[in-house]
């Protein structure tokens, strides 16, 4: 069986979108390949982002900061937008995709335990939402 395909979304692609990334390919690697991008992305990955996801081993070296045009011609089975921005502009995808949108909160700038509730949240409220959209079909 071949993995599905699921691109996250965000405005900056530094943090949230990011966070998502990791824990889905770590969590979900077995059914689910995920990228992330930005609908107007940094260049780069926040370094409070990083750090945690290091700590928590679920940092890869090929994860960064892209830009919607390097994964919009790519195949996805589902979209998902992290922040209301990228929900708004999200743009148009030449293959139909199906897109849904969980929203969290920016931790940039703010305290290190802000990045860890993020994190924890996307753990606790994406993953399920991804796994039954593209795992556990019924």
């Amino acid at each position: 069986m071949s993995k599905k395909r699921v691109l996250i979304l965000c405005t900056g692609n530094s943090c949230r979108s990011i966070m998502a990334e990791a824990l889905i390919n770590a969590k979900l690697g077995d059914c689910v390949q995920a990228e992330s991008s930005g609908v107007s992305a940094s260049g780069k990955v926040n370094p409070q982002a990083k750090k945690l996801l290091q700590e928590r081993r679920l940092w890869r070296d090929d994860y960064h900061s892209k830009v919607i045009e390097e994964v919009l011609d790519k195949p996805f089975d589902l979209v998902v937008t992290v922040c209301d921005n990228a929900k708004e502009t999200c743009p148009m995808f030449p293959k139909a995709v199906k897109t849904i949108h969980i929203g969290f909160e920016d931790p940039s700038g703010k305290a290190e335990e802000e990045y860890e509730q993020t994190l924890d949240l996307i753990e606790k409220e994406l993953l399920p939402a991804i796994d039954k959209e593209l795992c556990r079909k019924v």
